[in-house]
């Protein structure tokens, strides 16, 4: 099926927030990662299929304007539960990915009634005891790039999103984007010291996706989620790095669907 979505500005506190949605049937709101929005893939239209799916570019994120008050990983929770409730997804399910596991997660500790389900994929925001995150701003992009996947010939998508040299529009977004990804993760780097802890008011079921072969933020960090999160589980998909959304769209997707169901 074609993928079918429309692309809207909505406003929020005074800010206009860039946002995809498509699909039909109970909302269902995607946290993209540090890197960006990747817009509307594959796997995100096989949720469409069952969801009415909302794709929200974070502040300071694509043509997403920051409010001057917003700084850390705390402030954008605080910015994402007013985004909830204007736009009436109180209660919503959440997919976060990365950074934007982290961001749900703050969300969901801070505001209860903020989602029904919530799903972390490849989060960051714990900081691990044995092993360390991978520092993203100590290395080039395409370097970043190479880290993500296990193996890049099992996704069949990656041509499309990292196959063309960037035009020079692209390139100024992905150079805001890395700017606003150092203003919020830089220090501490990628986790909040308090988030363990108040994860244990988290009531809700939880559940927590890691490609076994992440090499951005080790399966460490998952398994301490599943600690923290009281009603939740853990599924590591085996040969998949840290995009399994990307990497292995299949499989991802009949684990989401199970879980959101």
């Amino acid at each position: 099926m074609a993928a079918e979505f429309t692309e809207k500005i909505v406003e929020v506190g005074g800010q206009k927030v860039h946002m995809l949605t498509g699909g039909s049937g109970d909302p269902l709101v995607l946290f993209h990662g540090a890197g960006g929005n990747t817009g509307w893939l594959r796997y995100v239209q096989a949720l469409a299929d069952h969801y009415t799916v909302y794709v929200p570019s974070h502040p300071g994120y694509h043509q997403s304007e920051r409010p001057e008050w917003l700084e850390t990983i705390a402030d954008m929770a605080s910015f994402y539960t007013w985004f909830l409730e204007e736009q009436g997804l109180e209660g919503a399910r959440a997919i976060g990915f990365s950074m934007g596991g982290w961001i749900a997660s703050e969300v969901a500790a801070t505001c209860r009634h903020a989602f029904s389900k919530l799903m972390l994929v490849g989060a960051v925001g714990i900081k691990p005891e044995q092993g360390e995150i991978a520092d993203i701003f100590i290395i080039s992009p395409a370097q970043v790039n190479d880290l993500i996947f296990h193996d890049p010939k099992q996704a069949p998508e990656y041509d499309q999103i990292y196959g063309q040299p960037p035009t020079p529009e692209q390139a100024e977004i992905a150079e805001g984007n890395r700017e606003m990804a150092v203003r919020l993760c830089w220090k501490p780097y990628m986790y909040d010291p308090r988030l363990p802890g108040l994860l244990g008011r988290v009531n809700i079921p939880a559940r927590v996706v890691w490609g076994r072969e992440d090499r951005l933020v080790p399966l460490e960090c998952g398994e301490l989620y599943q600690q923290a999160l009281p009603q939740s589980d853990l599924v590591v998909i085996d040969e998949c790095g840290h995009s399994p959304q990307v990497e292995k769209p299949d499989e991802f997707v009949r684990i989401a669907l199970e879980f959101l169901a």
